[in-house]
């Protein structure tokens, strides 16, 4: 903390000194800005005994209106309300503030709050919405936030897709959030480019969301396959669980099948109820893989399948592959039997043991 504080003071210092906004931080990332607003104060609550130097340097006058945008900055995050309170009424127009304005709309103090929200709601056009969403969904966690997410909504709610194209793109997780948000609550993206962005995207709030739209539309266009065959490719296994979900919807229930060794329990779970929907026997099938133990190096998921479908009985399908030349096939194998409450520590401890490799 108290390096944050030393570099909030040197950055007031340089502000007061006129050194322009940009030059003294990175206008651009909103840690920046939150740094500075609480900084300029927690170096005051750290120096009680007297004054910052840059408090001097920039004594305020009466009327705020002739300051330059540096020591305007200053007066925005001043520890005393009602120098804040001047310095929003002052900001009017000044487009380079409006990041301390979006701040100064959840200040504790009433009369700084809505005076900077009343500001706020007059200057939040698309570009400046674009370019705030950060610091706005920022500020937006705090108790008195709430007000900048829903102006930016407003705005944001006008905006066409190439717009949030932009924040979809974004850094910030929560902004691409709010954008996937906004853009599938309007439908502003097809099918396929949701099951896309669910297929690959990294965020699994993304990916439940567009997952889900997509899936919402299915009965809306006569094109289906390629976004079900997206969302079956994922490697979220939410994300494919929906897909083998949605075979059975699209009257593909028969490759459920496929993914009834999936590596994922969910994804399993899922093919076995649509393969069960559609007449099949999940419990028949992975009996009949289990007992061709060549075969399971591929599908290694066939073997923790049957445990999770099976019964006691079935564990006698499953020592014999306890040996299995494929490690993936053994591990499925002890988890089926520990599943089925079967497990015998004493046939189980060889496997303790290092395996030794064959020389040639």
């Amino acid at each position: 903390m108290s390096g944050d504080i030393e570099s909030a003071a040197a950055a007031a210092a340089r502000l007061a000194g006129g050194a322009r906004l940009g030059s003294v931080l990175a206008v651009a990332d909103p840690d920046a800005w939150l740094a500075l607003d609480a900084g300029v104060r927690e170096s005051t609550w750290h120096r009680s005994r007297f004054q910052p130097r840059w408090e001097h340097d920039a004594a305020l006058p009466a009327d705020l209106n002739g300051l330059d945008e540096s020591r305007l900055a200053l007066a925005l995050c001043h520890r005393v309300g009602r120098i804040r309170e001047r310095a929003v009424r002052s900001s009017g127009g000044r487009s380079g503030l409006l990041p301390l304005i979006v701040i100064r709309s959840a200040d504790w103090a009433a009369p700084v709050r809505e005076h900077a929200r009343q500001l706020l709601r007059e200057a939040l056009d698309m570009d400046a919405a674009l370019g705030l969403a950060p610091l706005i969904l920022r500020v937006g966690r705090r108790d008195r936030g709430a007000f900048g997410v829903d102006a930016l909504s407003q705005v944001l709610g006008q905006a066409c897709r190439g717009q949030l194209a932009v924040l979809f793109r974004s850094s910030d997780r929560d902004v691409r959030r709010f954008a996937y948000r906004l853009a599938v609550e309007r439908r502003l993206l097809g099918r396929t480019e949701l099951a896309r962005t669910a297929a690959r995207d990294s965020d699994t709030v993304v990916q439940d969301l567009c997952a889900t739209a997509a899936l919402s539309v299915l009965d809306d266009e006569d094109a289906w396959e390629e976004a079900v065959a997206l969302l079956l490719s994922a490697r979220n296994p939410r994300t494919r669980s929906a897909g083998v979900t949605a075979l059975r919807r699209t009257g593909l229930a028969a490759q459920a099948e496929t993914f009834l060794a999936d590596r994922s329990a969910l994804v399993r779970a899922c093919a076995r109820y649509v393969v069960r929907q559609a007449g099949g026997d999940p419990t028949a099938w992975y009996r009949q893989r289990c007992t061709a133990p060549d075969d399971l190096a591929s599908t290694p998921g066939a073997v923790i399948g049957l445990a999770e479908c099976g019964n006691r009985g079935d564990a006698a399908l499953l020592w014999p592959l306890i040996t299995h030349s494929v490690a993936a096939v053994r591990v499925r194998a002890v988890a089926g039997l520990r599943t089925l409450d079967c497990a015998d520590p004493h046939r189980l401890r060889p496997l303790l043991e290092p395996r030794r490799r064959c020389r040639p």
